[in-house]
């Protein structure tokens, strides 16, 4: 199979400064979804009850204007009072219908729009889960989150005002200025149209202009929050180096930043007010000019002035709304469009098209002259070749930055390699359906984070559904049962941030715990114990031994203690294989291996020497106790 090209994943499109329109495309198809007939059936009722309510909303002046008509001294008391009451009562009807076929339709629409969000927030977060390590290395967690809760809000905000008041009220307009220019005169028509083009074209235009501090805002907001989660994340670094100040520091700085821009953001908003209201302020003078002359060559009635002065103010509350709507759905269809970057970010490592699942046999690893590198200008694996037959256990040494870890890397498939074949059971990596791989791979690091649940939770994501009684029995193999049944809450003890509540050694029994649950064929421990004290790094071991009984296992190890007993140890040294054999046939080469055996040895023997030495001089070191007066004689 040919190796892939190494390439890094393009970053996201930048959004253009028009509006992004190709956003609405992708969202589309949410909103008219395949297969859920209940759905469409929504949208329907929606349009249908948004067409009922503008009629209704342009009927209203009409009813009203009569009602004043009426209501003028004619003749006869009795249609003087009953005349009017009718049409009070109908213009009271239609405003009610108008406002409540309003709401109705926002309620039914709302689970159609709900949907859509949510798919799309799932699209994404399933695509981030798809990408290769690279990009989550690259990319800032804070600021992917910010990116996907904007996208989300954008979708419900460009819905809402999209669908529901820019088309609407243009309609409307249309509606209105034809009836304007069929009762009246085309002056009146062509006055309104003429106020509404300015306001918009003034909207756009300034719109446009002061968009760039609304992304400069977006931009400092996530830096600021990014800044903020990666502190927050690594709290106890934060302490060792007492860099709270320079922390609070950095942060400060990012909302200086944020600040400038939202005092811009918030000026320029308040100007472009400004400017719309004059505008319309100017356009409604002008029409009641034009009605008053009306009223005074007697071509209209009062009744007829009342109504275009509520056709206008009536169209002022949603053209208020316009510019609003237009700086919200701009804004909100740039925020979808940054998060539907994310889904055009292609996976590094992807299934083949004729990818099968892993038909796992007895578990033997093999890596047949693999070679790669993180970057195509440095080849960190230079052909390396080496068999764990079933059942057996292979470890993996070398200086750091040999490769090691890389090795784990490749055989999870984190990565592809870029010369050479990773086999499983004979079987390709590449060939095989991600998830049927990492199914039969389990793993335990060296860094174990668990989530910010409950130690049962964190146990039974090695096998979501487990019962409590695999679970237990599963803590029992790992040696932490005991220590659980000793807190309060026991099971139900939450581990905090990052598992931040746990020491070191009890993280790292509950991710035992977790590939023992899994119950993996094949078993890879990266530094399992490297981070551990040696007395709790034995604990540790002897629970790994157990583990990785009857499993073919891959050890990445520091301590070469941990892989004396190992049926083969391999040697890596700048990326190649120096030296392999076992631990006895390594020791008598007196190689690169006996010499890290003999370091780390001297190392040990005096770490273990001074601290003889520190015992030996406390229990020399004469107790310091107050005076105290000689005891008082007996009775």
């Amino acid at each position: 199979m040919k190796a892939p090209t190494m390439t890094p994943p393009p970053a996201p499109n930048r959004p253009s400064a028009g509006i992004p329109f190709s956003a609405l495309s992708r969202i589309a198809p949410h909103l008219w979804p395949k297969g859920e007939p209940m759905l469409r059936l929504r949208v329907v009722a929606a349009l249908l009850l948004l067409a009922a309510a503008k009629a209704a909303n342009v009927l209203v002046p009409i009813a009203y204007a009569r009602a004043v008509d009426a209501l003028a001294p004619q003749s006869g008391a009795g249609a003087v009072i009953a005349v009017p009451v009718a049409l009070l009562v109908g213009y009271g009807l239609l405003r009610v219908m108008a406002s409540a076929l309003g709401e109705l339709r926002n309620a039914v629409f709302a689970k159609v729009q709900a949907r859509a969000g949510r798919r799309v927030a799932l699209d994404v977060f399933r695509h981030l889960h798809a990408l290769s390590m690279r990009f989550h290395m690259d990319r800032a967690t804070g600021g992917l989150s910010r990116v996907i809760e904007r996208g989300v809000r954008g979708i419900a905000t460009s819905l809402n005002f999209l669908l529901f008041n820019i088309i609407p009220t243009i309609v409307e307009i249309l509606f209105v200025a034809v009836i304007l220019w069929w009762m009246f005169a085309a002056s009146f028509a062509l006055t309104m149209l003429g106020t509404i083009i300015a306001y918009v074209a003034f909207t756009l235009i300034f719109t446009n202009w002061r968009l760039r501090f609304r992304r400069q805002m977006n931009q400092t907001d996530e830096e600021a929050n990014t800044k903020a989660v990666d502190s927050l994340l690594n709290y106890e670094t934060v302490k060792y180096f007492g860099n709270e100040a320079h922390e609070s520091r950095r942060y400060d700085e990012s909302m200086t930043r944020y600040e400038s821009a939202y005092v811009k953001s918030e000026t320029t908003l308040n100007m472009l007010n400004a400017g719309q209201a004059t505008i319309m302020a100017v356009g409604l003078t002008i029409t009641m000019l034009l009605a008053g002359r009306g009223i005074a060559d007697g071509s209209m009635s009062i009744g007829d002035l009342v109504m275009v002065n509520t056709y206008l103010i009536q169209l002022y509350q949603p053209l208020n709304i316009l510019g609003f709507a237009y700086r919200e759905i701009k804004q909100g269809l740039t925020d979808m469009e940054q998060m539907f970057a994310l889904l055009d970010v292609p996976a590094e490592v992807r299934d083949a098209l004729d990818a099968t699942p892993l038909a796992l046999g007895a578990g033997e690893i093999r890596f047949e002259d693999v070679r790669f590198g993180y970057r195509p200008d440095r080849e960190i694996l230079k052909g390396i070749s080496f068999t764990v037959p079933p059942g057996r256990l292979l470890a993996i040494v070398g200086p750091t930055g040999a490769g090691k870890s890389t090795i784990s890397r490749l055989l999870f498939r984190f990565y592809d390699v870029t010369g050479g074949r990773v086999l499983v059971d004979g079987q390709d990596v590449r060939g095989l359906t991600q998830h049927s791989l990492r199914a039969a791979i389990g793993v335990v690091p060296q860094d174990t984070v668990l989530f910010n649940d409950t130690i049962r939770y964190n146990i039974a994501y090695g096998r979501p559904g487990a019962s409590d009684a695999e679970i237990e029995n599963a803590a029992r193999l790992a040696q932490v049962h005991d220590f659980v049944m000793r807190l309060p809450d026991g099971y139900a003890t939450r581990v905090g941030e990052r598992g931040l509540k746990l020491s070191g050694g009890e993280k790292q029994r509950v991710a035992i715990a977790r590939t023992i649950l899994k119950d993996p064929r094949l078993l890879i421990l990266d530094e399992a114990t490297s981070a551990l004290d040696t007395r709790t790094e034995q604990d540790i071991q002897a629970a790994l031994r157990d583990v990785a009984r009857n499993r073919t296992t891959l050890v990445i190890a520091h301590r070469l203690s941990t892989v004396v007993e190992a049926d083969e140890i391999i040697v890596l040294q700048e990326g190649a294989i120096a030296e392999r054999g076992t631990h006895g046939a390594l020791i008598a080469a007196g190689g690169l291996y006996a010499d890290m055996w003999r370091r780390q040895s001297e190392a040990m023997a005096a770490a273990e020497a001074a601290a003889r030495a520190q015992a030996a001089a406390d229990l020399e070191m004469p107790r310091q106790r107050p005076n105290a007066a000689p005891p008082s004689p007996g009775p």
